[in-house]
C-alpha cells in the first residue's frame, strides 16, 4: 500500500487509488483484513438530536460564550515561531479573525516587553510590531475597498495586490495542478489566492490566519435563506463540513502551500465547532427565522457587535456575504466564462457527454476546466477523487430542492456557483438567470 499527501504523488504508479477521508484511521489489523478505514472522529454534534434547546427566544445563545471560544480558537493557532499574518478579504469571517489576532498579538507583545525582551528577540519568535495583512483583487474589487478599510481600523501592515482576468487566466492551468480538482468553484477562488500566496511567500511570511469554516458552520451561504426549517438548516451544515475538503479547505491549504505558506482556520476548532453545533440551530436560520427574517450568521455578528469597544466597523461586521471568488471582483467569473466561451465551442459542449461520460460537464467554463483538469491526471481513478454534483451558490444537490424558485434558477443558470444566482437574496443578482427563471426574454 503507497500513501501519498497529493494524488499526484502515485497517480502514475498505482492503477487504484482513492482519498483517505478526514476523520478516519486505519490499523493493521482493518488493513489485514481487507476492511476500509474507519471513522474515529464522529462526535455527539454529528446528529440533530444533540442541539441544546428548542424555544426562541428562551433559549438565546450566550453571546459571550461565543465570542471566547473563538478567541481561543485564534490563540490556540498562533503558537508559531514564523513569521505570520491574516487573509484579509474584507468579509465578516476573515475581518474577525484579523481583529481577534491584533488584540492578541498587542497581549504577546505587552507581555514579551514585560519580561524584557528585545525586538530582535521578539522578531526571532515569528513576531513583527504589527500584524500583516494581506488581500487580492482585480482593480477596484469590492473586497479591495472592504479589506482597505478593516487594516486602517485595525492599524495593520497591509498589502494589497491587485491582478488581471489575463494572469488570473494564465494562472488556472497550475492552480487545476496543484489543487486536483475539477470543481468550477473551488478554481475560481483558488486562482487569485494562488497568486496572492506566491507575493505572501515572497516577503517570508510562511503561515496565515484565515477564515474559512464560519459560512459552513454558522449556515452563511446566502442560499441558506431558503432553508425550510432548523433541522434542515442543521443537516445541510453538516453536510458542508464534512465536505470541506472537496472545496474550501482543498483551496485554502493547497493554495498557499504550493508556495510554502501555511493556512490555519480558527473557525474549525473542535471546541468552537461543538459549541456552534450544540446550539438550537433556529437561532442560524436567515429568511425562515421564526422572529422575522435576519441577516445570515446573525449571531455570529451579534456576538461581536459591541459599541463600547468595536471589534469591527458596522459596515463590515453587518456586510453581506460575498463569495471570494465574487469578492475580488466580478469581471473574474465573467472573464474566466468569456474565456471558456472562447475555446469551447458550442458542437464540443454538445458532445461532452461521449469525452467526459463521468461527470459531465454541463457548462463551457465546466469544460474547459475539466480539460485542463484531465490533461494532468487521465486517470478514471483521479476523476472518481472529485466531489461533483448539480448546485448553485455553493449549496448541495439537496438544498437546491428547498425551494421552488431555487430550482428553477438551478436550471437556468446551467449550475451556477455564484452567489449572485440566489434570486432575491443577493444585492447584485445576476438579471439574466432570474428573467430565465420567470421564462422571461
Amino acid at each position: 500500500m503507497w500513501v501519498s499527501s497529493e494524488m499526484k504523488g502515485i497517480a502514475e504508479h498505482c492503477p487504484k487509488f482513492d482519498l483517505f477521508l478526514p476523520g478516519h484511521r486505519l490499523t493493521s489489523e482493518l488493513y489485514d483484513k481487507g476492511q476500509q478505514p474507519e471513522r474515529f472522529f464522529a462526535p455527539d454534534w454529528f446528529t440533530f438530536d444533540c442541539t441544546k434547546g428548542t424555544a426562541l427566544p428562551a433559549d438565546q445563545p450566550d453571546l459571550a460564550e461565543i465570542r471566547e471560544k473563538l478567541v481561543t480558537a485564534v490563540k490556540r493557532r498562533l503558537m508559531t515561531s514564523v513569521p505570520w499574518g491574516v487573509l484579509l478579504s474584507g468579509g465578516l469571517d476573515s475581518s474577525l479573525i484579523a481583529s481577534i489576532a491584533v488584540r492578541l498579538h498587542r497581549e504577546m507583545l505587552a507581555e514579551h516587553e514585560a519580561k524584557g525582551d528585545k525586538d530582535a528577540e521578539i522578531q526571532g519568535m515569528g513576531m513583527a510590531q504589527k500584524v500583516h495583512t494581506f488581500s487580492i483583487g482585480l482593480e477596484g474589487s469590492p473586497d479591495l475597498a472592504a479589506a482597505r478599510g478593516v487594516a486602517e481600523f485595525l492599524g495593520t501592515i497591509h498589502h494589497e495586490y491587485t491582478f488581471t482576468v489575463q494572469e488570473g487566466l494564465d494562472a488556472v492551468k497550475d492552480v487545476i495542478y496543484h489543487l486536483e480538482t475539477y470543481d468550477v468553484t473551488t478554481v475560481r477562488a483558488s486562482t487569485p489566492m494562488y497568486l496572492m500566496a506566491r507575493k505572501i511567500r515572497s516577503l517570508g511570511i510562511k503561515m496565515v490566519l484565515s477564515g474559512e469554516g464560519a459560512d459552513e458552520v454558522y449556515a452563511g451561504y446566502l442560499y441558506f435563506h431558503k432553508a425550510p426549517s432548523a433541522r434542515e438548516l442543521h443537516a445541510e451544515t453538516l453536510r458542508k463540513l464534512k465536505d470541506l475538503h472537496f472545496f474550501d479547505c482543498l483551496r485554502a491549504n493547497k493554495a498557499p502551500l504550493s508556495w510554502g505558506v501555511e493556512a490555519r482556520f480558527p473557525f474549525l476548532d473542535v471546541d468552537w465547532l461543538e459549541r456552534a453545533y450544540t446550539l438550537d440551530p433556529t437561532c442560524k436560520m436567515a429568511s425562515t427565522h421564526p422572529e422575522g427574517k435576519r441577516m445570515e450568521k446573525h449571531i455570529l455578528r451579534a456576538a461581536f457587535d459591541d459599541p463600547d469597544d468595536p471589534w469591527l466597523p458596522k459596515e463590515v461586521l453587518w456586510r453581506q456575504k460575498e463569495q471570494f471568488s465574487d469578492g475580488v471582483g466580478y469581471s473574474w467569473i465573467d472573464g474566466l466564462k468569456e474565456y471558456a466561451a472562447s475555446k469551447c465551442s458550442d458542437r464540443q459542449l454538445l458532445k461532452a457527454a461521449y469525452k467526459f461520460p463521468y461527470n459531465t460537464p454541463r457548462t463551457k467554463e465546466a469544460y474547459l476546466v475539466r480539460d485542463t483538469f484531465e490533461s494532468h491526471f487521465p486517470q478514471q481513478a483521479a476523476r472518481e477523487t472529485v466531489k461533483y454534483e448539480a448546485s448553485i451558490a455553493c449549496s448541495t444537490a439537496v438544498a437546491v430542492a428547498w425551494d421552488e424558485e431555487f430550482k428553477k434558477v438551478a436550471l437556468a443558470s446551467n449550475g451556477e456557483q455564484s452567489g449572485r444566482a440566489v434570486a432575491g437574496i443577493h444585492n447584485a443578482a445576476y438579471e439574466d438567470v432570474l428573467l430565465s427563471a420567470q421564462g422571461k426574454q
